[in-house]
């Protein structure tokens, strides 16, 4: 069913393989909803037909030639902030997945999708909704449930310090303790709430005992 040319999503599909191009611009002519406007094979040209056509989703492969698609994602999205991307691979590399996101990308799919699937993507992204594939979305949950918690960034030094923070002593008790300056300690209490974004000792101290910082 035609839903009118003002709804057309304009689609620009980037890929070095001249038959995964094809096959798309084939894909993209029964579907009526949707308009191949563009084609490249190199990240530059990518870029420069943003600005020319302005599409609404890019078919972006994640390895080009000139160009890796993290880095050609990241430079249309600050150009180009209303251009949505698909990054198409036939890699499941968990750090490429997580940087594609980091760097813009609205969805990541492997190129063995099927057409139905890629065309739901397609409508998705032009409203800014993630589609993901199985394993990408996998990963994405794998590396939500484990971001780093609040204090992960305190040195060893750091935490000694904090320990005896939350046991109510001053700079001065600690530093004799840990046999250091008090300068030593001032600056080690300064760098504690800073990576806690604590305004004083006594909330660096509520963070940790909550945090579970200190055993």
């Amino acid at each position: 069913m035609t839903t009118g040319l003002s709804e057309t999503i304009k689609v620009l599909v980037v890929d070095d393989h001249t038959m995964v191009r094809r096959g798309i611009a084939t894909f993209m002519k029964i579907i009526d909803d949707m308009e191949l406007i563009g084609e490249a094979s190199n990240g530059e040209d990518a870029i420069r037909l943003c600005g020319e056509l302005m599409p609404d989703v890019i078919l972006l492969d994640i390895v080009l030639p000139d160009q890796d698609g993290v880095s050609v994602t990241r430079a249309i999205r600050k150009r180009y902030p209303t251009i949505q991307i698909i990054g198409l691979s036939s890699f499941q590399d968990e750090m490429l997945i997580l940087n594609m996101m980091e760097a813009g990308a609205v969805g990541y799919l492997l190129k063995d999708v099927s057409a139905d699937e890629l065309s739901q993507a397609i409508r998705g992204a032009k409203t800014g909704h993630v589609t993901l594939s199985p394993v990408a979305a996998s990963v994405m949950i794998h590396a939500a449930n484990h971001l780093p918690g609040l204090g992960h960034d305190l040195t060893d030094a750091e935490k000694g310090v904090m320990s005896l923070l939350v046991e109510g002593l001053n700079n001065t008790q600690i530093a004799k303790k840990l046999v250091v300056s008090t300068s030593t300690i001032k600056t080690h209490v300064s760098n504690i709430l800073s990576k806690l974004g604590a305004s004083s000792r006594t909330e660096a101290v509520a963070i940790a005992i909550r945090t579970g910082l200190t055993p």
